[in-house]
């Protein structure tokens, strides 16, 4: 083994370089199993973001079902997910740039469905029976006709697609629907529905339909769910059992509707408990498609569930409630489904990319069909996650995966310690995942090291932590990340003096906020964060119009917190140096956020710099902007902190530096 060079944190050369990641990785979604084949989606960046549907063989030939230009991305909720569905050897997609629905076998050109117009599609199940195609259909035709834009929303419906184009709406009336499932004897139709202000991790219910003759919904059966309930992923078993996850007890654990609660005697339906764990066995619902488990049969269910921020693959015997837990290299589980003794899932661990991952669910045998990335690097480059608790307000526990500094080739001088970068996750109600992401090995390869915070509010930890962010975004979660700096500091790990903050979209706000309101950190990055609540508010798409009620306040009733909450307003103590990072067509934090921010702090004389992405919306898709995001942080950072690169990267403007 060859000796180590010394040279200060943050100067180390690596291998991981920002240009490999940006082309060599792609992002993974959307596992099938239909038949012989597995199907997936794959983001590419190559491809300046386009999602291509991806169908194999059982020999592993694959091929790709959507050609360029065609983009496999629906717009519903804007996040999207659940943009096609397989039948046979055949598939139907949402393409991006029309949001119309198309059919393809992957030899021919795709042929268009549905008519063109301002619709969105998501979310499809197949009604074999009456041939036809239901979804989650979200129509924005009406946009526009009003005085003013904002008092007119899209219309959010469940609806039937058929052969011809023709379009039925079968279930209205709510703000949301997802999930809409057909029981395996044709007769009902399950669906998820919430309202305004309530997010589906906030308040959701499962509601059941009979089919009419004509095909239409007659008769409905609220099943569960409603206020201070989150209910996800209606499911029927083989047997006709309805299934689903709520959070009724703080944990999102699986229950299924009882046996005599048929639509035929709604009056003696129950609802029993099938798993009683303190562990969530679901996520937010923030994008469709990515359910938590599936029927391995009349009477096992394979199911993933997470404890402590990591993930677990199991057996459940729906009969004893035994649940048998799977051995698997990953803790990152999601995206999970089944069929004939096989399940496929995305799975990922902190030194493992993800892939796409099949299960032979009689041997327990896996084989990895496609990894989000082909990169190779030595393990002395890779810093593995170490799941950390801290203390932070109110004598309460926060949490979070730390990764220190980690290069085979370097080590610091005798005495220094390392800056840190505090990363902020979106959402907020999301969660840090244990998987291994390049972005944060870019970053402990040089030598600096990285703190992923799940501050309070994060899913994984039951429902009363997600509720700590309730009416308190902009405090508990501000409180959490300069607590957790500061703990690593405290135990001698980082340098205190060299603390920095990143965060995109909601991860952005929490920055913005923590450098406006506490003097933690030293240096800052938002990426299409928000900084001004009451804009945001104002602004935003339908799914998170009201998102806001919630973490704040209701609005324009609690202006006052609105206010006192935004970045944008409390600058006087606004003086540490930040980044921002901002796409040009971000329907979900629009660039006047950036914009308003960067002339603010420009004017104040506080250290700027402000990179634009043209084409780009919430989140960066393509090869040259992803590289420039990460290149340009870094040399942000080495520039407020002191420390010279080893490689040359492309300089950013900063001013008043």
């Amino acid at each position: 083994m060859g000796k180590s060079s010394v040279a200060p944190y943050g100067s180390w050369a690596s291998p991981i370089k920002a240009a490999d990641i940006a082309a060599g990785t792609i992002r993974l979604g959307e596992p099938y199993i239909e038949g012989q084949y597995v199907y997936w989606v794959e983001l590419r960046p190559s491809e300046a973001g386009r999602c291509v549907v991806v169908r194999r063989n059982a020999d592993g030939d694959t091929i790709e079902m959507n050609p360029p230009p065609f983009n496999a991305r629906t717009r519903v909720h804007e996040y999207g997910g659940g943009a096609y569905i397989p039948h046979g050897e055949t598939v139907i997609f949402a393409n991006y740039t029309d949001q119309r629905l198309y059919r393809t076998n992957g030899n021919d050109q795709p042929t268009p469905i549905t008519p063109q117009g301002d619709v969105r599609y998501a979310d499809f199940v197949y009604d074999l029976r009456r041939r036809r195609l239901l979804t989650v259909m979200e129509d924005h035709r009406g946009e526009g006709e009003a005085p003013a834009v904002s008092e007119v929303e899209p219309v959010n419906t469940i609806a039937a697609v058929y052969d011809d184009g023709k379009v039925e709406t079968l279930v209205s009336g709510g703000d949301f629907y997802a999930n809409p499932r057909i029981s395996p004897d044709g007769k009902e139709l399950a669906w998820l529905t919430w309202n305004h202000p309530d997010m589906p991790w906030d308040a959701a219910e499962v509601w059941v339909g009979r089919f009419n003759n004509d095909g239409s919904i007659g008769e409905t059966t609220h099943v569960a769910g409603g206020a201070d309930e989150s209910v996800v992923q209606p499911e029927f078993s083989p047997d006709g059992q309805l299934y689903f996850v709520s959070d009724r007890t703080d944990w999102w654990n699986l229950y299924r509707r009882g046996s005599n609660g048929r639509i035929e005697a709604p009056a003696v339906s129950s609802i029993e408990p099938v798993t009683q764990l303190e562990a969530e066995f679901a996520a937010p619902l923030w994008v469709f498609g990515r359910p938590t488990y599936a029927f391995a049969g009349h009477e096992k269910v394979v199911c993933t569930y997470t404890q402590n921020g990591l993930w677990e693959l199991a057996i459940l015997d729906i009969a004893t409630g035994r649940l048998e837990r799977i051995e698997t290299p990953y803790n990152s589980i999601s995206a999970l489904r089944a069929l004939n003794g096989q399940a496929v899932f995305i799975g990922g661990s902190s030194d493992k990319v993800a892939a796409i991952v099949l299960l032979d669910m009689e041997s327990g045998g896996m084989e990895e069909l496609r990894r989000a990335s082909e990169l190779q690097f030595d393990s002395g480059y890779i810093s593995p996650a170490e799941a950390v608790e801290f203390p932070t307000g109110g004598r309460l526990t926060a949490y979070g995966l730390f990764y220190r500094p980690r290069n085979k080739d370097f080590t610091a001088p005798v005495g220094e310690k390392p800056p840190l970068v505090v990363m902020v996750h979106g959402g907020p109600t999301s969660a840090a995942p244990a998987s291994l992401k390049l972005s944060i090995q870019y970053y402990t390869s040089r030598g600096i090291a990285v703190l992923d915070v799940n501050y309070g509010g994060s899913s994984g930890y039951g429902r009363k932590y997600r509720n700590r962010l309730n009416g308190q975004w902009g405090v508990v979660d501000v409180d959490d990340c300069c607590n957790g700096a500061k703990y690593l500091a405290e135990q001698g790990l980082v340098d205190p003096s060299r603390l920095a903050i990143t965060g995109g979209s909601a991860g952005g706000y929490t920055t913005l906020a923590a450098l406006a309101f506490r003097d933690t950190f030293a240096a800052g990055a938002s990426h299409y964060g928000v900084s001004d609540c009451e804009a945001l508010a104002k602004e935003t798409h339908k799914f998170e119009s009201r998102y806001l009620d919630g973490l704040i306040g209701p609005y324009p009733q609690r202006r006052d917190l609105y206010i006192e909450r935004s970045a944008i307003h409390h600058l006087d103590g606004f003086d540490c140096p930040v980044i921002f990072f901002q796409g040009d067509e971000d329907k979900i934090v629009p660039p006047n956020q950036a914009h308003m921010m960067v002339e603010a702090l420009r004017s104040k004389g506080v250290p700027v710099a402000y990179v634009e992405f043209a084409g780009e919306q919430h989140g960066f898709r393509q090869v040259k902007n992803i590289t420039r995001a990460l290149e340009g942080e870094l040399y942000f950072f080495s520039r407020i902190f002191g420390f010279d690169l080893a490689e040359a990267v492309e300089r950013v403007e900063i001013e008043n530096l």
